[in-house]
């Protein structure tokens, strides 16, 4: 069974605290060049402004930004030991999160917002191709939810402000801050699928941080957090987050009945791994074996680092 946080794809680490896994991968820039093996490790309410500007909360300051949407994001329990992070979408209950987070669990409960109470979720439908799952709560055991308007890829621009909330090392209502470092990125999903059109960030995502909301100055959802480009598994100031589109066309098709909805989307061999390369690892910065950080390998032979929360 996948622990969380283990570090996702060859040399990027996906971001789930308890749940997190090493899956080899590769992520390609835009710009022509050699790419580099990485481990990584994906849905929507929308309520986009209608202009697609970026207006701030009153004040513009970081913590009013966190206060409007804090109540929105999402602890999650997979199983006995994977824990990641989400985010509600939807006022019914549906909560996004990403697949690796879920992967083979049977039972799930959330914890929704700072201080909500722990309640049981059903999982919607998850894929290993996307590294996206939806999950379900009811409305009447959580209280009134707050869902998280989701934005536009398109309107996401190089050096935009946003910050990451989740539960990094089992800590919930974590904040981070950062800018958008870079666009169309390219990462590998647990099944050895490529993750086109992701978002790099300088924002500190961790183990634990796999499946939470990276946010734009509106307080609207650009990304989902997944992976982290690391020698160590560990935030080296390296983040990608899948892209909101992917997440959108994702969470209809896991609405329809797409993907699966239990424990059978193990991540695939890498065809290829890059040694020496940094290691893609969870924000939750788990393995799916026992062993120690930094160099021990998990069952598909990648590296894997941060065991040890939650």
């Amino acid at each position: 069974m996948r622990n969380v946080g283990a570090a996702l794809l060859g040399a990027i680490t996906a971001i789930g605290v308890c749940a997190a896994v090493v899956v080899g991968g590769a992520f390609t820039t835009n710009d022509k060049g050699s790419a580099s093996t990485a481990q990584t490790q994906q849905v929507a309410h929308t309520a986009p402004s209608s202009s697609g500007a970026k207006t701030a909360p009153a004040g513009g300051s970081l913590s009013k930004l966190y206060s409007s949407v804090k109540n929105g994001v999402v602890y999650v329990q997979a199983g006995e030991s994977a824990t990641g992070s989400g985010f509600v979408i939807s006022d019914d209950g549906y909560i996004v999160t990403n697949e690796h987070v879920v992967a083979e669990a049977t039972s799930f409960t959330v914890r929704v917002g700072e201080n909500g109470k722990t309640v049981p979720a059903t999982l919607v439908g998850a894929d290993a191709a996307t590294d996206l799952a939806l999950l379900k709560v009811d409305p009447a055991q959580t209280g009134t939810l707050h869902p998280l308007p989701l934005g536009e890829s398109d309107n996401a621009a190089v050096g935009d402000e946003v910050i990451a909330i989740g539960s990094p090392f089992g800590l919930q209502s974590t904040l981070t801050s950062g800018i958008v470092s870079a666009l169309g990125r390219s990462i590998q999903s647990p099944s050895g699928a490529t993750i086109s059109g992701a978002l790099q960030t300088d924002a500190a995502i961790n183990p634990g941080n796999s499946g939470g909301p990276l946010i734009d100055s509106a307080g609207q959802v650009i990304g989902v957090n997944a992976q982290i480009a690391s020698s160590s598994g560990a935030n080296t100031g390296v983040g990608f987050a899948i892209s909101i589109d992917t997440v959108k066309t994702a969470i209809a098709e896991l609405k329809a009945g797409g993907g699966t909805t239990s424990g059978s989307t193990q991540p695939q061999s890498p065809s290829q791994t890059q040694q020496g390369s940094p290691s893609q690892t969870d924000p939750y910065g788990y393995g799916y074996g026992s062993g120690s950080p930094g160099g021990t390998q998990d069952q598909y032979g990648q590296q894997y680092a941060l065991p040890g929360a939650g």
